[in-house]
C-alpha cells in the first residue's frame, strides 16, 4: 500500500484527495516501477489539482509532472533495481499517473538517470520549472553563439521572475555573466531577486499592458514565462538580432504582437517545450543544471511541503503567492 494524491470527477464535482492505494492499482502501461522519494509542485500541477484548467485527460489521475526516486522493478533494458532516476513531462500527471505519490509505474523511455552529485531532493527543487529555465537558457546560448554575443554585452530580461522558471533563469543567467533584469508583480521581493543575481527589478505592469509594435531596443535576450501582452512587449523591445525564449502562459495564451520586430529587427522567437523534448536535450539540460546551478541559491528559493499539503499549496501557487519552488516530500 502507498499514499497518493488522486483526482476524481464524481457527480458532486472535481476532487483531489490524499488516498491510500494498492500497488496493484498502478497503471499497467509502464515497464518500470519507481519508489518516489521527492516530487514537486509546478504551475501545471496547480492547474491539475484545482481543476482550474483541463490539464487532466482521464480519471482517476495521480497528478505530478515530476518525480525522483529509485527503481524497484524494471522490465526495460536500460534500467535495473536500485537505479536513481528522475522524470519530467511526457504527459505524466495529465494522462498517465504521476509523481505526487509514493510509487509510480512509468515507461523506461521517459526516465533520465539522476546526474552524479545531484540529490533527488535537489532534482525536484529544480523540477520541470528549473529544467524548462535551462532549456530556455540553452536556446539563448545557441543563438548568442551564432550571433557572436558575449556575456555582459547587454541586458537579458526574465519575466515572471519570482516564479519557479523565472527564479532559476535569473540565477542561471547571472551565473553565466549576463546582466539580468527581473520583471515581477511582487516588488517587495526585489532584494531577493537581486540576491539571485538580478542587476535590476522592474514592475510587471510596465510590460503587461498593450504596447507599441516597435519599442526602444533594450534586451539582447528574454526568458518569458508569461505570454500575452508581456511577451508581445518583450519582442517589441528586443535589440536587433536578439532572441526571446517563450515557455509559459501565466498572463494568457494569446500573443497580441506585430511582425515588425521579426522583419525589421531580425529577432528570433524560440518556443520552448519541456514535455516532449528529445532525450538528448533533456540529458544535456540536466547535466548542465547539475554542474552550473548555484545550490545555495536553489536552497534559497525552495520551500518543502508534505504530500497532503500540496492540495492547499496548489491554490496558493495559482494565486501568485508562492515564491520560487515547492518541493514535495511524498513520505510525509
Amino acid at each position: 500500500m502507498f499514499n497518493a494524491l488522486v483526482i476524481t470527477q464524481p457527480e458532486s464535482g472535481y476532487r483531489c484527495d490524499l488516498t491510500r492505494l494498492d500497488e496493484a492499482q498502478l497503471p499497467a502501461a509502464g515497464d518500470v516501477t519507481v519508489r518516489v522519494d521527492w516530487s514537486t509542485l509546478n504551475y501545471k500541477d496547480g492547474l491539475a489539482i484545482t481543476g482550474k484548467s483541463p490539464v487532466v485527460r482521464s480519471f482517476p489521475m495521480v497528478p505530478g509532472i515530476d518525480l525522483a526516486g529509485t527503481v524497484t522493478h524494471s522490465d526495460h533494458p536500460a534500467w535495473k533495481s536500485g537505479d536513481r532516476v528522475l522524470l519530467n513531462g511526457f504527459g505524466v500527471g495529465e494522462n498517465h499517473w504521476g509523481g505526487l505519490a509514493q510509487l509510480a509505474r512509468v515507461k523506461g523511455d521517459w526516465l533520465v538517470a539522476l546526474p552524479q552529485g545531484l540529490s533527488a531532493r535537489d532534482a525536484m527543487a529544480i523540477g520541470t520549472a528549473g529544467y524548462t529555465a535551462m532549456l530556455c537558457v540553452m536556446a539563448l546560448q545557441r543563438h548568442w553563439m551564432e550571433a557572436g554575443v558575449a556575456p555582459g554585452s547587454g541586458e537579458v530580461l526574465v519575466t515572471g521572475a519570482n516564479g519557479g522558471v523565472g527564479s532559476v533563469a535569473v540565477s542561471l543567467l547571472a551565473g553565466l555573466g549576463h546582466t539580468v533584469v527581473a520583471s515581477t508583480g511582487r516588488l517587495q521581493d526585489a532584494e531577493h531577486l537581486k540576491s539571485l543575481g538580478a542587476s535590476a527589478v522592474i514592475d510587471r505592469n510596465t510590460l503587461g499592458a498593450p504596447g507599441k509594435p516597435l519599442q526602444k531596443e533594450r534586451w539582447i535576450g528574454v526568458v518569458d514565462s508569461v505570454g500575452s501582452h508581456t511577451l508581445a512587449n518583450a519582442c517589441a523591445s528586443t535589440r536587433y538580432g536578439g532572441a526571446v525564449a517563450a515557455c509559459g502562459l501565466a498572463q494568457g495564451m494569446d500573443l497580441p504582437a506585430s511582425v515588425a520586430p521579426f522583419i525589421l529587427r531580425g529577432i528570433t522567437l524560440h518556443g520552448i517545450d519541456s514535455v516532449m523534448a528529445p532525450m538528448a536535450r533533456r540529458v544535456a539540460a540536466w547535466d548542465a543544471l547539475a554542474s552550473t546551478l548555484n545550490r545555495g541559491q536553489l536552497a534559497a528559493i525552495t520551500q518543502e511541503i508534505g504530500l497532503a499539503e500540496a492540495i492547499a499549496a496548489a491554490t496558493e501557487l495559482l494565486a501568485g503567492r508562492v515564491r520560487g519552488r515547492l518541493v514535495v516530500d511524498v513520505n510525509r
